[in-house]
């Protein structure tokens, strides 16, 4: 008994430690906080041991191996198109050339033949993350990569990553490494749908993977970064990050011991992949409509592009067949009856692009080309084309809501439909400090179409008639930031802007059709704006997929929209009004119509209220992609450039009886 209340005293915890004083009463001794440690390292030790002894290998593959097409449906349910299935072979390691594998090697996991098969680094983040967000980061190692991309999933959780780690230690106890090696070379995903390096190699470069060279390699070593990141033919950012990821993988190669400096000495120029073949079934309007609403899922939704290109994806789209074909046909009677590009070269490398998109979103027609097959790049979604005097409502919307500053640190004024602007030719622009001059020291003076002068008039009549002057003076009455400001608010993308000078307010913009189209919508929906959008619904294996949609936001005041919607409707219907070509029988119809002041680009933009449709009419040179003056087109000489096209495109569509 004397000896068990020894012990007891013995081992009794000494905190707050007695004999001391002050501040050192409360601090350990090294012996207590030696004794933490060991109890805490023991403790993780048994916990991640018996964690090691729980983690299981799978039997069974992740569905890679079993690919599916993803459906497209249109807005009445009935099937629209099929992609897929993926693409993916295995080869043996030894068909692989040691050059490419090296590439991926030095990309990925230069210590591979080395290691355990786990990253203590990785490791650590991981419980970093988990400690201050619950999501962990990269650096794992191809054992890793390969686990998680035969057995696991993609989600960074702590969990998986634990998961994870065990399984490739386990991994790599029971294979080799020239094993685990080709496996991942076989399952890991390269874009344009193909999973390992066989498909990959034919995918990009046309050719079986054992004729593949080091610096092809290097590419497709690239490509496991993260291929919707890295494939070059995806749009001059891409190609930046491609060259520059290239460069220094080849670089690492020779850093490792595993390229010489005479072979990297050879690679100068970048190995351009083959084109992106056009899957089959996506001809005509449908692979536009199907690339548009795949962009959307992407976007909208925490699915992967290498997840979704596993197929089992059923696509509800928000595209009326109808309207697109009715859209389709309007374009084709406007180009046919008045465009021969075989005979006159101002009628050659016309784009059309062209939107329909309901109110409260949908899109319910696209026109991106000539056809998918043909012209891979849909100019409804092109962000190059300059909005022109279609701009203008956006400038007036600003106004009305906004007011007006006319003097520096002055308060600002209200303005009305009926507040008088000079409309005259010629005059000279001003701020609220005086007269706006060019860096070329001279005055900006703002000019209307044929040099015509209209005097004072009333900020409506304006827009109906489509004055530039008094909505150049309005912008900067208003402030062109506050212009900016409204623009986005009704939809435009805040890329579409560039420098904020006077011409800003006579559409320097470059939205796409779908943007302009919705913007367009928010008049006629009483000034709520809802972003377009081409999926309504997602299910995979009969099961709901969530979509991040986004929510409605109000832009303007009923009150303020109601004015917008009542000077467009007059721009068509007013006797005087610059767009009244496009009244339609029996319709109510609002709209305005605008060109560059370039002379680059045409657009006219209408809606009813179930319906909002832009049209825009450009001419790009093949070669340098930059816009071409339109004067000339449809053989009327200097005096014509086409800007009743889209005028006459859209009243055609609207009258085929599928719209409203």
């Amino acid at each position: 008994m004397r000896l068990r209340r020894w012990a007891v005293a013995r081992i009794q915890l000494d905190y707050p430690r007695a004999g001391r004083r002050g501040v050192t009463r409360w601090l350990p001794s090294w012996r207590q906080i030696a004794l933490l440690f060991l109890f805490c390292l023991s403790s993780l030790t048994g916990l991640l041991s018996f964690l090691y002894l729980q983690t299981d290998i799978p039997k069974n593959l992740n569905d890679f191996a079993t690919q599916q097409d993803n459906v497209y449906y249109w807005a009445d349910g009935s099937e629209m198109a099929r992609t897929g299935p993926v693409n993916r072979q295995e080869v043996p390691l030894h068909k692989v050339p040691e050059d490419v594998q090296w590439a991926v090697l030095a990309a990925e996991n230069a210590s591979f033949y080395t290691d355990s098969g786990v990253s203590p680094s990785g490791l650590m983040r991981a419980v970093t993350r988990m400690v201050t967000g619950g999501e962990t980061q990269g650096g794992s190692t191809i054992t890793q990569q390969y686990v998680k991309n035969a057995y696991l999933n993609q989600r960074q959780t702590f969990s998986r990553k634990l998961t994870e780690m065990f399984m490739a230690i386990k991994l790599d106890d029971r294979m080799s490494k020239r094993e685990i090696l080709q496996r991942y070379l076989n399952t890991s995903w390269f874009g344009r749908g193909s999973y390992g390096i066989q498909r990959a190699a034919y995918a990009y470069y046309g050719k079986d993977v054992s004729e593949l060279n080091a610096s092809e390699g290097a590419l497709l070593a690239s490509l496991l970064k993260g291929a919707g990141t890295f494939d070059p033919t995806l749009g001059a950012t891409n190609h930046k990050r491609a060259v520059d990821r290239w460069k220094w993988v080849l670089d690492r190669m020779v850093d490792i011991g595993k390229l010489s400096k005479a072979e990297r000495a050879r690679y100068t120029t970048f190995p351009e992949p083959k084109a992106q073949p056009k899957p089959e079934g996506l001809t005509g309007q449908v692979g536009y409509l199907v690339e548009t609403a795949k962009a959307y899922v992407s976007s909208h939704t925490d699915i992967s592009d290498a997840d979704f290109a596993l197929g089992g994806y059923q696509i509800h789209t928000t595209f009326e067949k109808p309207k697109v074909q009715a859209l389709a046909k309007a374009v084709k009677k406007t180009r046919d009856g008045n465009l021969d590009p075989e005979q006159r070269p101002e009628d050659r490398h016309v784009r059309i692009g062209a939107a329909s998109v309901a109110p409260g979103g949908a899109i319910r027609a696209l026109y991106g080309g000539p056809g998918y097959l043909e012209q891979g790049f849909n100019d409804a979604n092109a962000s190059n084309v300059p909005a022109g005097t279609s701009f203008t409502p956006f400038v007036y919307a600003a106004a009305l809501r906004d007011g007006v500053l006319l003097e520096r640190n002055g308060s600002r004024t209200p303005v009305t439909p009926s507040t008088l602007y000079d409309g005259d030719n010629k005059i000279a622009v001003h701020t609220p400090e005086g007269p706006y001059w060019d860096r070329g020291g001279k005055i900006v003076r703002a000019t209307n179409d044929g040099d015509a002068s209209y005097g004072k008039v009333p900020l409506r009549q304006a827009i109906v008639r489509s004055i530039n002057t008094p909505m150049i003076q309005l912008g900067m009455d208003v402030g062109l930031d506050r212009v900016r400001r409204a623009s986005i608010d009704a939809g435009l993308l805040p890329s579409s802007f560039g420098a904020r000078v006077p011409a800003f307010s006579l559409g320097t913009a470059t939205p796409s059709s779908i943007r302009m189209a919705s913007a367009y919508g928010t008049f006629a929906a009483e000034g709520t704006h809802y972003a377009p959008y081409s999926v309504s619904g997602l299910t995979h294996g009969g099961q709901r997929v969530e979509l991040h949609k986004d929510r409605a936001k109000r832009a303007f005041s009923a009150a303020v929209a109601a004015q917008v919607d009542d000077a467009l409707r007059g721009a068509i219907q007013s006797p005087d009004g610059s767009a009244r070509e496009a009244a339609v029988a029996g319709g109510e119809v609002a709209g305005k119509g605008g060109t560059a002041q370039d002379g680059t680009s045409a657009w006219f933009v209408g809606y009813t209220k179930k319906l909002s449709t832009a049209v825009s009419l450009s001419r790009v040179d093949p070669k340098s992609q930059e816009l071409m003056p339109l004067k000339g087109m449809g053989g009327g000489g200097a005096d014509t450039s086409g800007d009743t096209y889209p005028k006459d495109i859209w009243k055609s569509y609207m009258t085929a009886g599928t719209t409203e």
